[in-house]
């Protein structure tokens, strides 16, 4: 079956909200359901923000709409308010949701969810997240004991259509958020799959900062008679963020810097290009007396999510993150984004730095330059529309010190235990003298094949044991004494992680 529309080649209106209309508007005046505008207020949110103003009245009448807005504009509930308002009253039904937004990661996605489920709880609908790097196992319980809205990353969305435990068939309302990202990430494929299972007659909205790689061909084929819908421009910076770009002369520098400015405070976010360099910072950090997590593909989802939780509670005063694994996070309060490893491009340096400054409230930016690197940063800043002067510094110049604040107090890191003899890393055995065996101390072995995920046994062949199977097995036992086990198993080098 084939849903996919063609719309007009030209969009059918374009909206820019006036700032006057913005201050004036409120969320009953919009149109918004009362039991959603209390829901609202008891999370403290009493006026609308510009893009909500500017997509509500077309959103909530059913019209498709292209919402372009600013990293923290609001956009969240833009799409939110209107889906719980549409699938009011519907009936519920195992395995068919009535209502889909697409997320590219799983963080996005777990904070739309969180956004969302308060709107829809006052109005009795029922929101679950799909998302891969964890079991199946609940969530597709949660599908088969009826879900309203589904909030998803594409990859495991299309793993449970194809196992037939959910199907778009119900589908009145779908929204993709942050489209851009998706089709950095290369799921527009799926995406579009996704889209085409879904009826053809529904309403869609799609968010996206910019129109290129693929994204204007989702708009062409599947919104009809859409209404585009701006808040400023889309790439612009905030106007509540500050930039500075600090020049350093080397490499020393630029770590004694990077200390520096993780010292405050308030909540900081710091930017790496690999994740090995984001996982050293935050030991480092830590080790220095700043308590710092880090974010990035490598982790479980556990790990993931009590890293996040961390930071936001406030138990760690700084993330030390890549750039895909931060794209989803939205926190309150992040007073400083720190570019320790400037971006390969200038639409990356905007997502990164709009973690800060979010929601009206301001932040600053500071971008550390090496001399080989001034004059990458200058074109990426001129691409950004960024004017700033860099400024030569050291970690005690007078600009760093007024800008970082009162130092936070020294926080001594845990202690270090000593691993008991026997204890796996994370399920990477050691290697034994032949392949597809057990290895020795009770680990996961090595061995060819599908992945498997044993437990460590008594005669050390954790694991894949004699079968031969695949990846790196992974091992939660430990020796024949249970002195081993570390914990969960991250498993086989074969399983990749999926949206």
């Amino acid at each position: 079956m084939t849903n996919a529309r063609k719309a007009p080649t030209n969009l059918s209106t374009s909206v820019t909200t006036p700032s006057d209309e913005s201050a004036t508007a409120s969320f009953e005046s919009l149109g918004v359901p009362a039991p959603i505008v209390s829901a609202l207020a008891d999370g403290g949110i009493t006026a609308p923000f510009p893009i909500q103003v500017d997509t509500l009245p077309d959103t909530l009448a059913g019209r498709d709409v292209l919402g372009r807005g600013k990293t923290g504009s609001g956009k969240t509930l833009a799409f939110s308010i209107p889906l719980a308002a549409r699938l009011a009253g519907g009936k519920r039904r195992p395995g068919k949701p009535r209502g889909l937004v697409l997320a590219p990661t799983r963080e996005l996605a777990t904070q739309i969810t969180a956004t969302l489920e308060p709107l829809a709880g006052a109005l009795g609908l029922r929101v679950t997240t799909i998302f891969g790097g964890v079991s199946q196992h609940r969530q597709v319980k949660a599908l088969e004991s009826g879900v309203d809205i589904v909030v998803a990353c594409p990859g495991r969305l299309e793993d449970l259509m194809k196992q037939r435990f959910v199907t778009l068939d119900a589908v009145e309302m779908t929204i993709l958020d942050e489209a851009d990202h998706m089709a950095d990430l290369g799921f527009l494929p799926g995406v579009t799959r996704i889209l085409t299972a879904t009826p053809s007659g529904g309403q869609r909205l799609l968010f996206s900062a910019t129109l290129d790689n693929g994204v204007d061909k989702l708009v062409k084929r599947f919104l009809q008679n859409e209404v585009l819908h701006s808040v400023d421009e889309a790439n612009s910076p905030v106007a509540a963020m500050t930039h500075h770009v600090y020049d350093v002369a080397g490499v020393e520098a630029k770590k004694a810097l990077v200390h520096k400015l993780a010292s405050g405070q308030g909540r900081r976010i710091l930017f790496m290009r690999t994740k090995h360099q984001a996982r050293k910072l935050a030991r480092q950090l830590t080790e220095s007396g700043i308590p710092s997590v880090d974010l990035h593909g490598n982790l479980s989802q556990n790990a993931r999510d009590r890293n996040l939780a961390a930071f936001s509670e406030g138990t760690a005063r700084v993330l030390v993150a890549t750039d895909v694994a931060a794209r989803g996070v939205h926190v309150d309060e992040v007073e400083l984004v720190v570019h320790v490893d400037p971006p390969a491009e200038h639409k990356a340096y905007l997502h990164r730095s709009g973690r800060t400054a979010r929601a009206g409230s301001a932040g600053d930016v500071v971008t550390i330059v090496l001399p080989e690197q001034r004059k990458d940063l200058s074109a990426l800043m001129r691409k950004a529309s960024i004017k700033v002067t860099p400024v030569q510094v050291t970690a005690d110049s007078e600009h760093v010190v007024t800008l970082v604040g009162e130092p936070a107090p020294h926080v001594a890191p845990a202690p270090k235990t000593d691993k008991p003899a026997g204890d796996g890393r994370q399920g990477q055995g050691q290697r034994s003298g032949r392949r597809g065996g057990g290895a020795q101390n009770g680990q996961g072995g090595r061995s060819r094949g599908p992945r498997t995920e044993g437990a460590g046994g008594a005669g050390g062949r954790g694991g894949g044991g004699r079968r031969r199977s695949g990846g790196r097995s992974g091992a939660t036992g430990g020796s024949a004494s249970g002195s081993g086990g570390g914990g969960q198993a991250a498993g086989g080098g074969s399983r990749r992680r999926r949206g």
